[in-house]
């Protein structure tokens, strides 16, 4: 679904990623780790285009998505999430969601000035489906909530919802578990489960936390000052040398 191909990005005299190729397959919840600076939240920014690669190509289902922007990559089918929340303190939570459906609705703006009755009806429908992600996420009982009143954990949730509000076929979690403590990150992970069963079946994320990655991920790839050092399974990344050293920095 995703194929990262000699990846690179430079700013200024530093090399931030370094020629990786990497592979998100369809299907398949994928996780990339690394310790604080390695890479990771470049990585996805160059495929979210929040800026170009470069070097190397980012490929989604066979199509090259270098140099689109953000919008075409989401009109694509992939959508992230942030490190730091992103929601909209001025809206209610359903609102928030609602945002997110809003990229594949189909009145205009004409039909949204005059409130036609094609446009009241899809709003409608919009409605019915955020309250449905917003059951997904166990929030739906606070969907006309401000999201201030929220906890933090929850917060995450209108995040998350938001991002598959679009249409997504890619999910990007940046560190979805930041924050969060040992119940909340498992509910978390149980919700994660049950979105790439359920919603949107290809789900790759980035994450500091070693306990949560291992607990949900088919598939892992380790960063480390720009360059891939290992990928495999969770039980090979368990025992793999180079993964321990760079993060405990011992044998």
């Amino acid at each position: 679904m995703l194929e990262l191909k000699e990846l690179s990005k430079d700013f200024g005299g530093l090399r931030a990623v370094n020629k990786v190729s990497f592979h998100v397959k369809e299907g398949q919840l994928t996780s990339l780790i690394g310790p604080n600076g390695s890479g990771k939240t470049t990585m996805f920014n160059m495929i979210s285009g929040v800026f170009p690669p470069s070097e190397g190509s980012i490929v989604l289902a066979g199509q090259n998505i270098n140099g689109l922007r953000s919008d075409q990559i989401v009109n694509l089918g992939v959508c992230r999430t942030f490190q730091e929340l992103r929601v909209f303190n001025s809206l209610t939570v359903i609102e928030n969601v609602m945002i997110g459906l809003h990229v594949r609705a189909k009145s205009g703006i004409w039909g949204s000035t005059l409130r036609l009755p094609s446009e009241r009806q899809e709003r409608k429908l919009l409605r019915q489906k955020a309250v449905q992600l917003l059951e997904l996420m166990r929030i739906a009982d606070k969907r006309n909530l401000m999201p201030s009143s929220l906890p933090y954990a929850e917060q995450r949730m209108i995040d998350i919802a938001r991002a598959l509000a679009s249409g997504v076929r890619v999910l990007l979690l940046d560190e979805p578990a930041a924050g969060m403590n040992p119940n909340e990150k498992q509910r978390l992970a149980d919700i994660l489960v049950k979105i790439q069963k359920e919603i949107c079946n290809t789900v790759f994320l980035i994450e500091h936390d070693m306990k949560f990655v291992m607990s949900i991920s088919e598939y892992i790839g380790v960063l480390n000052f720009g360059t891939l050092i290992a990928e495999g399974v969770p039980e090979e990344i368990k025992k793999n040398q180079d993964v321990i050293q760079a993060y405990l920095g011992t044998d």
